[in-house]
């Protein structure tokens, strides 16, 4: 899980661990038609784009739980067909530091919902007005953020995308005595 799988799995999971994926960073590079957003109005949603290193939570599933996860997996990423499933070695981020083979979602390029590299205004703009089936994209980017510090890391796109959102949400000062 790069994005709200990690805050918001939706399976059963024996084991959690932070783990590490090179080749691929997480980036704001996914318009969103369904979950966050509609085509009318896309909100933006994470993504693995070609190139880095990516650091989120690998999930243990059970074998019995194995098929049943990956159908709910489909349903859930393959919506709109803008994600590619691949299996890729992770690092998993615990004493033994071990090597495992991950199910991950990376970004099609080449569909119609891949946004590349957008400003950070423009990324800001596509979140405030992203509204989908699964709520709000500003909570989206906010639920993100917050559980990728709870796991101990940081993503500074991301973090700073969050003090835009903040900034732009930032209630007026109050009032003081001489300021009429």
């Amino acid at each position: 899980g790069y994005g709200s799988l990690i805050w918001r799995p939706g399976f059963p999971y024996v084991e959690r661990q932070v783990a590490r994926l090179i080749g691929a960073h997480r980036a704001l590079c996914v318009y969103s038609w369904v979950h966050r957003g509609t085509r009318e109005n896309p909100g933006l949603v994470l993504g693995l784009d070609r190139g880095g290193a990516c650091r989120g939570i690998a999930f243990r599933v059970a074998e019995r739980n194995r098929t049943a996860t990956i159908a709910y997996l489909r349903e859930r990423e393959q919506v709109t067909s803008v994600y590619r499933e691949v299996k890729r070695s992770v690092w998993l981020e615990n004493e033994a530091r071990q090597r495992v083979s991950a199910l991950v979602y990376v970004v099609d390029r080449g569909h119609v919902q891949y946004a590349g590299r957008l400003s950070p205004e423009e990324q800001l703009r596509h979140v405030l007005q992203g509204h989908g089936q699964s709520g709000v994209n500003r909570d989206y980017v906010l639920a993100t953020m917050q559980a990728i510090e709870a796991a101990g890391f940081r993503d500074p796109q991301l973090h700073r995308l969050a003090a835009m959102l903040h900034d732009h949400h930032a209630p007026p000062p109050a009032a003081k005595i001489g300021d009429y």
